[in-house]
């Protein structure tokens, strides 16, 4: 019998040593309260295990994902070249994306962490829906991938 996209997701976080992949999984929730309607796209590819938060199922709309390797996790700004950062946080110099390195779920709460999420929320187009829960979608798994610990 085929896994399901959560037993899916949780055999991929199960690669990473056991405090990270603690981090993974309070992240994660984290990011599913503060985007319950968003579609989940994961990634399990050769340099990071990507969880993208999307207003759709289509990857170009994608507002934020979490992006992990074995030396931590990164919270990647599809759009983020274009959102304000007055603290200038965000780090990166590509023409789109931006990001900050978690060093745990509590970075999540911060002010400025929150101000950057919300201002890519408000940016997300199309937006999040309103009511409803996202699903899990798993969009790839590469064959082979760098160490996960």
């Amino acid at each position: 019998m085929p896994q399901t996209a959560e037993q899916q997701l949780k055999s991929f976080i199960a690669k990473f040593d056991r405090n990270l992949g603690k981090q993974i999984r309070e992240c994660r929730s984290a990011m599913r309260k503060r985007f319950p309607t968003a579609n989940e796209l994961v990634y399990d590819n050769y340099n990071f295990f990507v969880i993208g938060y999307c207003t759709t199922e289509r990857p170009s709309d994608c507002v934020v994902s979490l992006a992990v390797n074995a030396k931590g996790i990164g919270l990647s700004f599809y759009h983020g070249a274009t959102i304000p950062d007055p603290r200038r946080i965000l780090q990166g110099s590509g023409k789109q994306n931006r990001f900050v390195r978690l060093d745990g779920v509590a970075m999540l709460r911060r002010r400025e962490v929150e101000e950057l999420l919300d201002a890519a929320e408000a940016q997300a187009e199309p937006p999040f829906v309103k009511s409803g829960r996202g699903k899990s979608i798993i969009r790839s798994i590469s064959e082979k991938q760098r160490p996960r610990k």
